[in-house]
């Protein structure tokens, strides 16, 4: 069983700044591809960013492209989701996921067995 646990959400004004950090329970953490969901009051879940278990290859919804930067360390169990520029619109409730392997369908939600509770990031205008 893989335990997720988000932090680094809060409210910041537009143009602002967060990063938010996803730490898990499992090790080797090297095995698993982690995704970024979010989920906007009256939306579905939808795809944020993803990085392979090397955190060689990253991959980004259009709305978020040049904005967020997906990373991790697996020494530390740890992956992180930098977003710059906020907007209004990103406000929502974030969610990191993980999937066993590499080979997955990242845009997916239901492709991840695992994920944490979420963290709340709200974006002023």
């Amino acid at each position: 069983q893989v335990r997720l646990e988000e932090s680094g959400g809060g409210l910041v004004q537009a143009g602002g700044s967060l990063r938010l950090t996803c730490t898990a329970s499992t090790s080797p953490f090297y095995d698993y591809a982690m995704g970024w969901f979010r989920q906007g009051p009256g939306n579905e879940r939808e795809f944020v960013a993803a990085v392979d278990w090397t955190g060689g290859s990253t991959y980004y919804a259009n709305s978020v492209t040049g904005r967020f930067t997906v990373s991790r360390n697996n020494a530390n169990r740890t992956v992180y989701l930098q977003m710059n520029s906020l907007k209004p619109e990103d406000t929502a409730v974030y969610y990191c996921a993980a999937y066993p392997g590499d080979d997955w369908e990242y845009t997916r939600a239901n492709t991840y067995p695992y994920w944490g509770q979420g963290t709340q990031v709200t974006v002023s205008s």
